[in-house]
């Protein structure tokens, strides 16, 4: 008797999939099984290449397999991102980058990927946004600094257009402190610290890990505030927004490492395992922290949690904001 051609295509689907299946558990059994190249978004030097390096070197060791970091730098971070959406998703092509990949969906209208191209594999590591002044203001706390400049536009330093230091505190000074501001951008943190450093602007938007917590601890800055829950271990004397009157608020920069959406889920919890690992390493954790940097661990359901949060609370920002990259 001859098999209806409705059966034979469900038997035919129904085979596609258990042989997909079995290759993929295949591949996640034997994972990794050759180099894997790690995907920095921006250039050699800054906090996302230190990090991919670090955890690379981790990864290595602990796989047993070569991990090259590769940097492609350019569209603040779009041109890695985009790379990585459309890599085949095998686990041997990561992308390692910052808060921008959650920034840069509702920030540029004309990306080539979108948030459901990546999976958060794990979020490493985190530092406050803070607001930072030359020591010689006289300024001591962010009501003392709003209250000198009424009347006034505030100078702003930031490292960078578009970036999480540049509408965090865009964000805190419009929206919430109410008071004019006038963002003035710098090729990077360096010479954004140069310039507050010597008093060619008001004050400067930057993270603790930006390299402002060096700072501020050899008494070169003087921090005004950071944007988080609570004081930050590396900058103790730095109080919150929150405790100094404004609406509590937080905002971070962080360092992730995101595979494309397809990878296989064995794959992805290898990895999150293994870069939670070290992480949780006590020369890692101290390195980290010493930059500025909280550790971050968790499981890779809750990094990709986190990423679709920080999608929607920077996307808000910017919304508020009216900022859009064409």
């Amino acid at each position: 008797m001859a098999v209806p051609r409705i059966i034979r295509n469900a038997f035919t689907a129904l085979a596609l999939a258990t042989l997909a299946f079995g290759c993929g558990g295949a591949q996640a059994a034997t994972y990794p099984a050759e180099k894997i190249t790690v995907i920095v978004a921006f250039a050699p030097g800054g906090i996302a290449d230190t990090l991919a390096r670090l955890i690379g070197q981790g990864l290595s060791e602990r796989l047993h397999q070569s991990v090259v970091v590769e940097n492609r730098g350019g569209a603040g971070g779009n041109i890695a991102a985009e790379v990585v959406a459309r890599a085949n998703p095998d686990g041997y092509t990561l992308l390692a980058t910052t808060t921008a990949l959650a920034i840069n969906q509702t920030l540029f209208a004309n990306k080539q990927f979108s948030r459901s191209d990546f999976k958060a594999v794990a979020i490493a590591a985190s530092s406050p946004e803070a607001l930072v002044t030359s020591p010689n203001n006289p300024a001591n706390s962010l009501p003392d600094f709003i209250k000198a400049m009424q009347g006034r536009t505030i100078n702003m330093a930031i490292p960078g257009v578009g970036t999480g230091s540049d509408i965090e505190a865009e964000y805190f000074f419009k929206q919430l402190a109410k008071v004019p501001v006038q963002p003035i951008p710098y090729q990077g943190g360096a010479p954004a610290i140069n310039a507050t450093v010597a008093g060619q602007v008001d004050l400067m938007a930057t993270t603790l890990g930006g390299g402002a917590a060096a700072q501020i601890a050899g008494g070169k800055l003087k921090g005004l505030g950071i944007a988080a829950d609570k004081r930050a271990a590396v900058a103790p004397n730095v109080p919150t927004y929150a405790e100094q009157g404004y609406p509590a608020f937080a905002a971070a920069s962080w360092v992730g490492f995101f595979a494309p959406a397809k990878t296989d889920p064995q794959i992805l919890q290898t990895l999150n395992a293994t870069i939670n690992d070290i992480v949780k390493s006590p020369a890692v954790a101290k390195k980290l922290t010493d930059m500025g940097f909280d550790p971050i661990t968790g499981s890779q359901a809750q990094a990709d949690a986190m990423f679709s949060a920080e999608v929607k609370k920077w996307g808000d920002m910017v919304k508020t904001l009216g900022l859009s990259i064409k």
